[in-house]
């Protein structure tokens, strides 16, 4: 039976569907193209990519194959958390037998024969690209670097990504080494073809992305090398700690056993802990008077409804009795602050820090494109992973705090070193005040973890930002001049004139890109 939905000339809002091909010697398949491609940005909008939601979610467009089956393959394994889903491996086949809910499907393991839920972000569609190893939807061209250049990766790695600014475009990232620059990786544009298919050089022109990816893993074909290995991709982010909590996020104060004291903040301490023995979760402990249960809990269903791979997940609150407990997503290198001071944050490179920044411009441009504000943007209120990965936390905690020495007046605990002056003064607290605090950010992460404003005073400091003194470029730190005018346009007295994060998300994903090897396609 024909496949209308699988024609070259397509709504690039559906995914590409190809028959099935058999896989080659070097273990790829020659199965299809993108889902859910992004649209390109205005004419004067600068934006590298629109900042999404990362719930998924079935294009009702979606070819069903297989007989009419829908069948979906495991991206990596998964072991089950509850009575009401099922355990797999990278690789198996399951048929979806409802997709009512955008976050847990409901299958058929096609080999065990058993029924239940999946997380719908650890498969993909059979016969979709997003089905290769090497796809990879949802990663920046700065997100491809750091991926690539891990020391486990040989040369020759890769990855094929959306591309930044086509929508219907694709970039291929190759890991590289050449003599007195060392490793590094090189960019190729991948060009749709208009009656379908796909190219890099115009004299080798293939009918699909896997068609292309294949003859380069057997000939190089002008490419730095030959594609050797797909890079190995991160497991999926999980937004909820089981199938029986997505709805449901109160949880039995018996299910959470803290292991090990973090840190203590302001409101209460931060502990290292595990859901029902198993599962790695941070845990917040708000001491008692903090803020009311019942705004606490308003926020926390704002907190948790928003989803984004660089904000914090929250998975759970136990608050039937004080202290109020906040489960949440656990980041191995804890806060940027006590990282950049004193982990291993102290070694981190220039680039690594122009990352970070990247980093957390993308999880505000996400709260801006959302109308949220976080109130606290600070280094300390940043969490970091493996490999530099940099997340939000307590966006809108601030809102609710229910402290004297917390709200805009000079108190001991106020962030007035962080906070713009028409928040402090006025109580005017806007996504262009956040703005402000990712200036002071931005000088807390390129030096280290220095103190703002080393020195003075909160009552100080209000005085003489009021009178126009703005933290001068620090003198014992790289900070290259460009990046100084953004943080003093991020400090510009009056709010609207300051940048959005999504200029700013743009300009740090962009930075340094002149200074290295141009964005080259191969030469005919």
């Amino acid at each position: 039976m024909g496949n209308k939905c699988c024609s070259r000339r397509h709504d690039p809002d559906r995914p590409l569907v190809y028959p099935a091909y058999k896989k080659n010697e070097a273990g790829f398949t020659t199965c299809p193209s993108l889902e859910n491609r992004y649209t390109g940005e205005p004419n004067n909008r600068v934006v590298s990519r629109r900042p999404a939601d990362i719930v998924r979610t079935r294009n009702p467009g979606t070819c069903i194959t297989n007989g009419g089956r829908r069948v979906v393959k495991a991206l990596c394994a998964y072991t089950a958390r509850a009575e009401s889903d099922i355990s797999f491996r990278k690789g198996d086949r399951m048929e979806v037998l409802s997709d009512a809910e955008p976050d847990w499907w409901r299958v058929l393991h096609l080999t065990t024969r058993r029924e239940g839920l999946v997380p719908a972000n650890f498969v993909a569609e059979e016969s979709s690209v997003e089905c290769e190893d090497w796809f990879f939807p949802h990663v920046s061209r700065k997100e491809a670097d750091k991926l690539l250049l891990a020391e486990i990766n040989p040369r020759g790695t890769f990855l094929v990504r959306p591309a930044e600014h086509n929508p219907h475009g694709f970039s291929l990232s190759v890991k590289d080494w050449e003599e007195g620059r060392g490793y590094h990786v090189k960019h190729y544009k991948i060009k749709p073809l208009d009656n379908g298919g796909f190219y890099i050089a115009t004299n080798q022109t293939f009918p699909s992305l896997p068609a292309l990816v294949m003859s380069y893993t057997k000939n190089a074909l002008g490419l730095c090398h030959v594609l050797a290995r797909p890079c190995p991709k991160p497991e999926p982010q999980m937004w909820d700690l089981g199938p029986e909590l997505r709805d449901k996020w109160e949880i039995p104060r018996s299910q959470i056993q803290l292991i090990k004291k973090l840190g203590q903040g302001n409101f209460g301490e931060v502990y290292y802990g595990k859901w029902c023995n198993s599962i790695e979760v941070a845990v917040k402990t708000l001491r008692e008077g903090t803020m009311s249960t019942q705004a606490f809990l308003q926020e926390a269903a704002i907190m948790k409804k928003f989803r984004h791979k660089r904000l914090v997940a929250l998975y759970a609150v136990c608050s039937q009795q004080e202290p109020v407990y906040i489960v949440q997503e656990y980041m191995c290198k804890g806060s940027l602050l006590e990282f950049l001071r004193n982990g291993e944050g102290k070694t981190l490179l220039f680039e690594d820090l122009v990352y970070i920044a990247a980093q957390v411009a993308s999880g505000m441009a996400y709260l801006e494109s959302k109308l949220l504000i976080h109130r606290d943007l600070a280094a300390r209120n940043v969490l970091i992973g493996d490999n530099n990965v940099a997340k939000i936390c307590d966006f809108g905690l601030a809102r609710v705090i229910e402290d004297n020495e917390y709200c805009p007046k000079q108190g001991s605990r106020f962030p007035v070193k962080w906070t713009a002056p028409e928040a402090i003064i006025y109580g005017r607290f806007s996504i262009k005040s956040d703005v402000w605090s990712y200036g002071i950010l931005l000088m807390e992460l390129f030096t280290y973890g220095q103190i703002p404003y080393p020195g003075l005073h909160g009552k100080e400091v209000i005085e003489q930002v009021e009178r126009g003194y703005r933290m001068p470029k620090p003198v014992g730190h790289y900070l290259p001049d460009a990046i100084y005018g953004l943080m003093l346009q991020c400090w510009d007295a009056i709010p609207e004139k300051r940048p959005t994060f999504e200029f700013l998300n743009h300009y740090f994903e962009s930075f340094t890109v002149t200074s290295e090897t141009p964005y080259r396609e191969v030469q005919d």
